[in-house]
């Protein structure tokens, strides 16, 4: 038999102070683990449902500068593309293709037209006899004014003679040497001629402003006249159809050789020298929106940027046509090119915000579910500016807060709602 080493062995005993201290530090840790458990639990019953943290997205509130912007979509157009009008009924005669390219002034189309081209040729032989009207009388006037000035003339050589006869009257000796009725006579003769002397010369002033006015009225119907047909020759003129700018011809509108009444639209011309971008704005953000705000524009891998230049004031389908121009035009443009655009609405510093995502719409931005110890917890808030990718907070949250910001959708409006891990 081989002896053990039990009879080797003791047991000792420890000291009763440290039995107690290990009791403690276990009796702590048990309470403390019952304390979350029973806040585990409290928070577990006061909820009604449980979803997985793996199908939210939480993001935390934090303060900081918000640029209230807005995306949209457009695309590149020409910035000059006029449609040329018949400006006359009559029947159009085409003289270019779409597709081809034109010079400024070139003739696009000639429309004829028999009543504008009668009303030209009728205007022209008015103004042509008013025009030899007017020459005869000046003719006219100066014959007159010649007889005038005769009569007048004549009176005063009149006046003269028996001038001269009454002086060599009075020279001779007067009244003792010429019987007083030739005397008398000479003086009534001088008197005569006198007045016949003014009133002729009176005459003469009053027939040449009369023929002078008569030439002046004949002038102004031929300046009327001169206008009526310069009119009727402009008419004309756009039957001719002529290319505004350089450019090519984008669509016709009408077939060769058809009739067409006034004012119907014959071809676009476009102008791809000089490009914008036509943006569709969704009509929320109109009252925003001004001329002369900054647009970043995404073409591709490129950025751009331009100023909103023109507004339209049309909701259509919910959206607001704008127009915006470059600042820098870029290379390799197209005309219908999709592109993307950011508006630069405002930028507010230091607000307290955070991420945007679908909790925004879910309940119109009044309610939000902030996260805490494993509990989404339903609130009131307010919101107040919002960009692309933050959106700014009013009330009902504070810094550091963890808020779901998309994946709210399924917790069904319930006040609590447990997230698993």
């Amino acid at each position: 038999m081989i002896r053990d080493t039990s009879a080797q062995d003791k047991v000792i005993s420890a000291p009763t102070h440290q039995r107690n201290k290990r009791l403690v530090i276990w009796g702590g840790a048990g309470v403390v683990a019952i304390i979350a458990v029973a806040i585990l639990l409290s928070n577990w019953r006061g909820s009604s449902q449980s979803v997985s943290g793996s199908r939210l997205r939480i993001a935390t509130v934090t303060h900081g500068t918000l640029v209230r912007d807005a995306s949209v979509n457009g695309k590149v157009v020409a910035a000059i593309s006029p449609t040329l009008y018949s400006t006359a009924v009559g029947t159009v005669t085409l003289k270019v293709s779409a597709g081809d390219t034109v010079k400024k002034g070139a003739i696009l189309a000639e429309v004829e037209s028999p009543d504008i081209t009668d009303q030209f040729k009728r205007e022209q032989s008015n103004y042509e006899q008013l025009e030899a009207e007017v020459a005869r009388q000046q003719i006219l006037a100066k014959k007159q004014k010649l007889l005038a000035r005769r009569d007048a003339d004549q009176a005063e050589i009149e006046r003269g003679a028996a001038e001269l006869t009454l002086q060599r009257i009075d020279k001779a000796g007067g009244l003792g040497v010429i019987p007083k009725n030739d005397y008398m006579k000479a003086q009534d003769a001088l008197r005569s001629a006198e007045i016949r002397s003014k009133h002729a010369a009176a005459a003469a002033e009053l027939e040449i402003d009369d023929v002078a006015l008569e030439l002046k009225t004949k002038q102004s119907q031929l300046q009327r006249q001169r206008l009526a047909l310069e009119y009727a020759k402009r008419r004309v003129d756009e039957l001719k159809v002529r290319a505004p700018v350089d450019g090519f011809i984008g669509s016709l509108s009408v077939a060769n050789r058809s009739v067409v009444p006034a004012n119907t639209a014959l071809m676009t011309l476009v102008d791809l020298s000089v490009l914008e971008v036509e943006l569709e704005i969704p009509e929320t953000y109109v009252a925003d929106l001004g001329l002369g705000m900054a647009v970043e524009i995404v073409i591709g891998d490129t950025k751009a940027v331009g100023k909103l230049s023109a507004l339209s004031p049309e909701v259509v389908k919910n959206q607001v046509l704008a127009r915006v121009r470059f600042n820098t035009q870029p290379a390799g443009l197209r005309q219908s090119q999709r592109v993307s655009a950011r508006l630069l609405i405002e930028e507010k510093p230091n607000v307290m915000m955070v991420a945007r995502g679908p909790f925004v719409e879910n309940e119109g931005g009044r309610y939000a579910y902030v996260v805490e110890n494993g509990v989404a917890e339903r609130r009131p808030i307010r919101l107040g500016g919002t960009s692309v990718s933050a959106v700014e907070i009013l009330e009902g949250l504070k810094d550091g807060d963890k808020v779901v910001i998309a994946g709210s959708d399924s917790f069904e409006g319930a006040a609590r709602v447990s997230i698993n891990n």
